[in-house]
């Protein structure tokens, strides 16, 4: 049958080991966002002002492309951070912080809502909620050197946008796990609530 998994969540959630774990366990197949083709991401990380709109907008149209070809695949599939996040995170968070213009902003969210109106909402949302302290450990561990200069200030404002997106969203089922204190990888405990959990909605 097929089905749309996405896999939400700030960075150093856990993203793309749960699209390998579910890859691996249910034969899903993985579809990962583009981050290092982003031509414009490190010049965003060292002037968010200046390269916001840029930045914004590729990760926008890409999701975009990305999310229409998931409709064209007859399997499963799982993706690694939707296009929502994208809009109502990323460049909600860059707004607030006064990063992105109001008429950049307006411009953006308009793009967006054209494109949400004529994409289908996965069949599930996985999101995964981890502190910022967590995070910023992941980031230490992995060492991206275009996400060591984040400040914590930065993960904070992204984590609050989340908790409140995740609230409302109501356009298909969703299943919130914790990925900083469940860990379905190495704990068996953990895995086998994370299946129990799953196979309410596959």
């Amino acid at each position: 049958m097929k089905t749309f998994v996405a896999i939400a969540g700030n960075m150093g959630a856990g993203k793309t080991s749960m699209v390998e774990f579910l890859a691996r366990e249910y034969g899903f197949e993985p579809v990962y966002e583009p981050y290092t083709a982003n031509p414009y991401l490190d010049d965003f990380y060292r002037d968010m002002k200046r390269w916001a709109f840029h930045s914004q907008l590729y990760f926008l149209t890409h999701k975009f492309r990305l999310h229409r070809g998931l409709d064209a695949n007859p399997g499963t599939v799982v993706q690694d951070r939707t296009i929502y996040e994208d809009a109502e995170v990323f460049a909600e968070n860059l707004y607030r912080r006064r990063a992105m213009s109001k008429r950049d902003y307006t411009t953006y969210r308009e793009l967006y809502e054209a494109m949400r109106e004529a994409l289908r909402p996965p069949d599930l949302l996985i999101y995964l909620r981890c502190s910022v302290r967590a995070i910023r450990r992941r980031i230490r561990i992995r060492g991206r050197p275009s996400e060591m200069s984040i400040s914590t200030g930065y993960l904070r404002g992204l984590n609050r946008l989340y908790e409140a997106w995740v609230a409302r969203y109501d356009q298909s089922p969703k299943l919130v796990w914790d990925s900083e204190r469940m860990d379905f990888v190495t704990d068996l405990v953990d895995l086998i609530e994370f299946r129990r959990a799953i196979s309410r909605f596959l």
